[in-house]
């Protein structure tokens, strides 16, 4: 268990030290429902944003709750800021063996706070993001 947790968390926390000099959006978290690993859950998570020119990689790390049970994750986000509406990209969530590539948007309703979806084969949350 031990070792998936470590695994889960690698890519996450190596892309936060190779990307520090970028320009720094800062901490976040993240809360969501969401559909992974064959059941409903939550995801709870946090991260580091890192942008330039309306583009930015989030890199972060969390649990996933369900049924009783704890699974740890990682996952990494690469998006564009839309003028004035959303945040769009793509990203790639890593818990056990299976990688999952996803879609994402967010959508700011107030500052620092938006409403987030990611949609992807086997992989689908909804929820709030707070920071960045």
């Amino acid at each position: 268990m031990t070792f998936r947790i470590v695994g889960a968390l690698s890519p996450a926390l190596a892309l936060c030290l190779v990307a520090a000099p970028a320009r720094a959006e800062g901490l976040g978290a993240e809360a969501n429902y969401a559909r992974a690993n064959g059941s409903w859950g939550t995801e709870l998570g946090a991260g580091y944003a890192i942008g330039i020119a309306g583009f930015r990689l989030t890199p972060s790390a969390g649990v996933y709750l369900r049924d009783g049970d704890t699974d740890a994750y990682g996952r990494v986000e690469a998006t564009f800021a839309l003028p004035m509406t959303a945040r769009v990209g793509l990203g790639v969530r890593i818990s056990g063996d299976d990688p999952r590539v996803y879609a994402t948007v967010a959508m700011p309703i107030f500052p620092k706070v938006a409403l987030k979806g990611n949609a992807g084969p086997k992989y689908v949350a909804v929820g709030l993001t707070v920071g960045y």
